[in-house]
């Protein structure tokens, strides 16, 4: 049993994470500031923190909780809000991310989990589906950001002896991703669909993306805590799905036509995304188990389950 700190430990992935690493048998602390997470996915048997990563109390946690390895997911996830306010997506996916770094290095942590993005980072990569080692040319703020971060990342290695890995993760979705926190486009037109009510569709949805079931993403990080690798590992179904054909797929589960407004595409995201795991499966042993369809099915369950307890 390891001790094991979570940084946004109360979002869906994180939350996900915390349930698998507690059942592991792991000593588990979470930080989350609840700006996206919600306290009630967080296991009650992990030590849980409100705070923000930024803040001054991280300090206080590290040296309470000791942990010997950190998983770093607390993050302003959404492309629109970091074109709209760059300096805010720096203050948390920087400096925030900075703070954790620091602390793991004046705390002892053998290592630090960084959870980055696939989806964002390469821009629009002219290698489909793309490598880690294809040059990263983000056309997002906040693509640039989880890059700069990964730079720090490698220094404190080179500089201080800090262990790490980076999991670069395509568009994840699946069950705790509510349109009102973590909001992906399945999350959304899976709510509203269950609902009845319409969901925007910005461009016209012939953007590609690849979209990895949250499970799968969870076992990959903690697969990722026990290996030898200082790098980036891809994360990803591997394929690229269209924006239509999840609400094909998602009419298809339903049996029943879903309502889609049409609006113009949102500024800093690319056209297609699509991502090479070979890495994943050479250095984890890991490739994704579950399909777009399955995942689509359990991800309206636990919808449909989830409203019915809010009525």
């Amino acid at each position: 049993m390891s001790k094991i700190l979570v940084t946004g430990g109360a979002g869906f992935i994180g939350s996900t994470l915390v349930d698998k690493l507690i059942a592991e048998g792991h000593r588990v602390a979470v930080i989350d500031d609840l700006s996206s997470g919600r306290e009630d996915y967080v296991n009650p048997a992990a030590k849980f923190y409100r705070a923000d990563i930024g803040s001054s109390e991280i300090e206080e946690i590290f040296k309470s909780e000791k942990p010997e390895s950190v998983y770093h997911l607390a993050a302003q996830i959404e492309v629109p809000k970091s074109m709209a306010d760059p300096v805010r997506d720096n203050r948390i996916n920087v400096l925030g991310g900075l703070n954790i770094l620091e602390n793991c290095r004046r705390h002892g942590v053998k290592k630090i989990i960084f959870s980055s993005t696939g989806g964002a980072i390469y821009g629009d990569a002219e290698e489909i589906p793309t490598t880690e080692s294809f040059p990263p040319y983000p056309v997002s703020f906040y693509g640039i950001h989880k890059l700069t971060f990964e730079k720090y990342l490698n220094c404190y290695y080179q500089v201080y002896g800090l262990d790490y890995t980076i999991l670069r993760f395509a568009n994840v979705y699946g069950p705790r991703q509510f349109k009102g926190g973590e909001a992906g486009v399945i999350a959304i037109f899976i709510d509203n669909a269950v609902k009845g009510s319409a969901s925007v569709q910005y461009g016209d949805g012939r953007q590609t993306r690849d979209f990895v079931y949250v499970d799968d993403v969870v076992r990959a990080l903690s697969l990722s805590k026990d290996i030898e690798c200082r790098g980036e590992i891809n994360i990803g179904l591997g394929s690229e799905t269209s924006l239509l054909d999840i609400r094909r797929d998602i009419e298809k589960a339903l049996g029943q036509p879903i309502i889609v407004k049409e609006a113009p595409a949102k500024e800093g995201e690319q056209r297609r995304s699509c991502l090479n795991c070979q890495r994943a499966k050479n250095v984890l042993d890991w490739e994704a188990a579950v399909n777009l369809e399955e995942g689509i099915k359990r991800t309206i369950a636990w919808a449909k389950s989830r409203i019915a307890q809010d009525l």
